[in-house]
């Protein structure tokens, strides 16, 4: 272990010298307390570390050790339904051993070493294996089934393979490579966070992620395995769209990043989660969770780390075959940890100040996601979503980190102050949002929901952008200049907007939609307007055809449990053919 000396402190940039043999990347413990630091770069022998915990009180001339190793996750038995800290820190184990205020200078295992766990052999001795392969399996939540995988490095046959109860250091199983040499295999792995973990092969994304959010689903839908944005001012709801991606998004494991918010935030998080009840397993949603709480008043450059401390967990459970979410909120507060890292380095500023390399930064952390073949013979799939949360300051999506994201990812969820103003929630804005999905994801919408699907999903927004263009022309001449069709049309957009895209997260029934339920309430708004417009053929009155009994039901109706909501759409339907045929009978008597 090399040791150093300390000749610059800048915050949390510190510069040693003495360093000729440690390399970048390096983990080295500074100063006479040892805090965490990672080595930036390195010039003649001098290292410039940004340390991941508090500077002040370090002084020149205290010593700086490097671990020769970079900075790495502990992988294995044990991550489901812990807190960590950006640098995987488990936070109650912290709380445990100096109480709520974190004291400089102490570490912990990411995982419990004495906790002893069941493990169950799948595989068995002579069986030929290596990277990725799954020789046996622990019951780590009642959520979550944690499979043992060949480490990167082993190949050869199994000598010696056991079921029984092992702590994750202790060998499970003995692999003899082709030299005749013996490997120890233990439930326990390690990886640097920045190297991206292997697999055989991406594949194209067709399957959605289904979160249950009409309008995400149905207008700007994200596929397993895909990348989206949430940008958005203070207060448009980017959090709660987490949350709720998190809460109800179709997958096996969610790992979720505070990164740089607001602590009052992840305690919510922290608060709610074990609370919830996972609908997949009626457990608490925290036993497929693993938390990682950096918020804004922890050492900034841990933010930068957080990042791909989660990803690489997420890696991992994908690795399994698991389907796995990705939260990052936000990437903004991230890139904000970078551009302090790069002023201190003195490195030259881009754009607003952020370092010239914050896109391709941001590219190869979106780029980790993906729908694969993972490693092992198998050839199981797994899925990784990222989902990251930019905050622009004032809203304004033109400044660097929102363009370099949307260069990036395939899915734009826009949110819109105005719309938040106006207590319409989730805030994603119609006209602005997009999903780069959705010729991929129709195929399998029309075939698993409706062949109807991508036909009406096309007709809504087409109603949605008319609406746009018909509001200029009522603000020159007023609703009166308008034809009784284009007037229906204004109607049915308000129906569409407050009826559909609208969703109360904090309902028990509405806060969660299925696809089969998302199309239903979809047909029926589309079917009352067809209804309308042959009634307006007709001659019927515009307010008989607004004001019609229908027209609340059609509201009501995604406040209906599953199972009575075909029922529910059965009645509508009826309804509406009924009071339609009354107003054409009555309209004929009249003539007559």
């Amino acid at each position: 272990m090399e040791q150093g000396t300390i000749v610059k402190i800048s915050g949390p940039l510190v510069a040693a010298t003495g360093m000729s043999r440690a390399n970048m990347g390096d983990v080295v413990r500074v100063g006479e307390l040892g805090l965490t630091g990672e080595i930036l770069e390195m010039r003649d022998g001098r290292a410039s570390i940004q340390v991941y915990e508090e500077t002040a009180g370090l002084k020149v001339g205290e010593p700086v050790h490097t671990t020769g190793l970079p900075l790495s996750v502990e992988l294995g038995p044990g991550l489901v339904e812990t807190i960590y800290d950006g640098i995987q820190r488990p936070l109650f184990k912290l709380i445990e051993k100096t109480g709520s205020n974190i004291t400089r200078g102490v570490t912990e295992s990411a995982l419990d070493h004495s906790k002893e766990w069941d493990f169950v052999a799948t595989a068995k001795e002579g069986d030929e294996v290596s990277m990725g392969d799954i020789i046996g399996t622990v019951q780590e939540t009642n959520a979550v089934l944690h499979k043992i995988m060949i480490p990167k490095g082993i190949e050869g046959t199994i000598k010696e393979i056991k079921s029984g109860t092992y702590t994750i250091d202790e060998v499970v199983a003995i692999v003899t490579d082709d030299n005749g040499d013996d490997h120890d295999v233990t439930m326990l792995q390690r990886w640097p966070v920045r190297v991206q973990r292997p697999y055989v092969e991406k594949l194209p994304p067709n399957e959605p992620l289904i979160t249950g959010q009409r309008v995400i689903d149905t207008m700007f839908p994200l596929a397993k395995g895909g990348t989206a944005a949430v940008p958005g001012p203070f207060g448009s709801g980017k959090t709660v769209v987490q949350h709720q991606l998190a809460k109800w998004a179709e997958v096996d494991i969610v790992v979720y990043i505070g990164c740089g918010e607001r602590g009052n935030e992840m305690t919510d998080v922290l608060n709610e989660f074990p609370e919830l009840e996972d609908p997949k397993t009626g457990e608490p949603l925290m036993k497929r969770t693993i938390l990682i709480a950096n918020t804004s008043d922890m050492p900034v450059a841990a933010r930068e780390a957080s990042v791909y401390t989660g990803i690489t967990i997420a890696e991992y459970f994908r690795d399994m075959g698991y389907s796995v979410a990705l939260m990052a909120d936000s990437t903004s507060r991230w890139a904000e940890a970078l551009r302090e890292m790069s002023g201190r380095l003195e490195e030259m500023p881009g754009e607003e100040g952020y370092p010239a390399y914050l896109s391709s930064r941001l590219a190869q952390f979106y780029e980790r996601a993906g729908k694969i073949i993972c490693m092992g013979k198998d050839r199981r799939q797994g899925s990784l979503s990222a989902i990251g949360a930019v905050s622009p300051p004032g809203g304004d999506i033109s400044e660097p980190v929102s363009q370099a994201t949307l260069r990036i990812v395939k899915v734009f969820w826009g949110l819109d102050a105005n719309l938040a103003h106006a207590r319409h929630f989730p805030a994603i804005n119609w006209l602005t949002s997009y999903s780069l999905y959705e010729d991929r994801l129709g195929p399998w919408l029309n075939e698993k929901i409706d062949k109807e699907f991508t036909s009406h999903r096309a007709r809504m927004m087409r109603l949605l952008q008319e609406e746009s263009e018909l509001n200029e022309v009522v603000q020159l001449v007023g609703m009166d200049g308008l034809s009784k069709k284009d007037q229906m049309k204004l109607e049915i957009c308000k129906v569409i907007r407050e009826d559909y895209l609208h969703q109360n997260a904090f309902h028990e029934v509405d806060t969660y939609a299925s696809m089969h339920k998302q199309f239903k309430l979809m047909d029926i708004i589309l079917y009352y307007y067809d209804r309308c417009n042959e009634a307006i053929d007709k001659e019927i009155n515009l307010d008989d055809l607004f004001f019609m009994p229908s027209r609340e039901d059609i509201g009501r109706y995604k406040y209906l449990e599953e199972s009575i909501a075909d029922q529910g759409y059965d009645k509508i339907k009826q309804d509406i053919d009924a009071h339609i045929a009354n107003l054409i009978r009555k309209a004929g008597e009249a003539d007559d």
